[in-house]
């Protein structure tokens, strides 16, 4: 049986609100199309924790966590109150703040390839850069990819408004696929500037998965040898599979990698990490990066006390220890339902998918699965991965496994 729908009165009244003012009312994958329309909040006023309510008063246990920056939990003082002192001193200058060069080491010390860091302020920040150093340095064109690398030109899926030249070198394989990656550089053994995968494989509504050694030891030798340039993206694994990343924690030391995320629990800063003999094309001004806003020491104090905290606090080994006893609950439920229902990522980022059927029905299960959880108090994404963070209890943690119980009780009937 359903459950009763949620109070969204104030939500929909601010939606209709921002239709007027702002293109579709929110623009990217916030929209509430991308979530069950009529169904889950569209504004959130607070957070605390591992939790968020929203404008009209629904308290939901975050599975979301702001797509990945949250790793510590909603409003940790520690960092804030860090913050807030620098803001104190001011933080847009002419000039760098000491902080980049404390930052920056800090990420030396823990990352397998950060000889030197570069800080920026996206995610598409740090990938596009990341590209544009490759290419500076092998002076090649084409590149090689497999995962989501941001909305820039070279690698945005939706590609209204951009002109072909601008991804039509550009090649897209799947994750994993070795077969494929053989044949590229067999096909362009000379012209291949960079690959550059994800750390763990997130297709759109695909399952996750991780890298096979093959896969990753493929990339390393190819790259090599063809001298090309591997990019491992860890906008969402840096800092949340291991304080060094997926690439300590598979083992495979690439040439430049990214990051972002979870580096500062929230405030908005990235990185772009590489060899110094790679990074050295933007010391001699071959390849120019800069921005007005990539100086400021706000989001550069935030990374240092948030790496202090995951150090401090063994953060890591927190999260996936909570993943872990979700997986296992997760798995022991939907036990009577694989044929309808599919578990797939690591413990720090799990996710429900709907296999496909012939009558359709997976769209339909999908819908009444997310809404019945969102109803629970639950909040996840029915299009993306969900993640763990430090500050979920033990009580949100089985607020969320009966959210599922429920929910596949429900689908069941479909």
């Amino acid at each position: 049986m359903a459950s009763k729908r949620l109070r969204l009165k104030k939500s929909e009244k601010l939606y209709e609100e921002a239709k007027r003012y702002i293109p579709g009312g929110i623009t990217g994958i916030r929209r509430p199309i991308n979530f069950i329309p009529g169904e889950y909040p569209i504004f959130l006023k607070s957070g605390k924790g591992g939790r968020i309510t929203d404008v009209d008063g629904n308290e939901f246990v975050d599975l979301l966590l702001s797509y990945g920056p949250i790793i510590i939990g909603h409003r940790e003082k520690v960092i804030d109150d860090a913050v807030v002192r620098q803001m104190k001193n001011g933080f847009c200058f002419n000039l760098p703040q000491v902080y980049q060069n404390e930052l920056c080491k800090m990420m030396s010390e823990l990352i397998p390839c950060a000889e030197q860091t570069i800080l920026v302020r996206t995610g598409s920040d740090a990938t596009t850069g990341a590209i544009r150093i490759a290419r500076g340095y092998t002076n090649k064109t084409k590149i090689i990819r497999s995962g989501y690398h941001g909305w820039h030109d070279w690698c945005v899926e939706v590609k209204g408004g951009i002109l072909p030249k601008a991804y039509e070198d550009t090649i897209d394989i799947h994750y994993n696929d070795v077969e494929a990656l053989v044949s590229l550089f067999k096909q362009y053994p000379d012209d291949i500037a960079a690959v550059i995968v994800t750390g763990i494989g997130h297709p759109l509504n695909e399952p996750v998965v991780e890298p096979t050694k093959e896969f990753f030891n493929t990339i390393r030798e190819l790259t090599t040898k063809h001298g090309s340039i591997m990019i491992l993206d860890e906008i969402r694994t840096g800092f949340r599979v291991s304080l060094g990343g997926a690439q300590k924690r598979y083992g495979v030391t690439p040439d430049l990698a990214t990051f972002g995320k979870a580096m500062a629990n929230g405030y908005c800063i990235s990185a772009i990490s590489g060899k110094r003999e790679v990074m050295n094309v933007v010391t001699e001004g071959k390849v120019f990066i800069s921005s007005t806003f990539f100086h400021n020491s706000l989001e550069m104090v935030a990374s240092i006390e948030t790496i202090k905290f995951l150090k401090k606090n063994r953060v890591i080994e927190n999260i996936w220890k909570k993943g872990e006893y979700l997986l296992n609950g997760f798995r022991r439920l939907i036990e009577p339902y694989q044929d309808i229902i599919n578990l797939s990522g690591i413990p720090p980022m799990p996710f429900f998918t709907f296999p496909r059927d012939s009558e359709g029905k997976y769209k339909e299960r999908r819908k009444a699965f997310y809404t019945e959880c969102i109803r629970a108090g639950v909040f996840m994404q029915p299009y993306h991965h969900s993640y763990i963070c430090y500050r979920h209890t033990e009580k949100d943690l089985n607020q969320v496994l009966n959210a599922v119980e429920g929910a596949l009780k429900v689908i069941k009937e479909i």
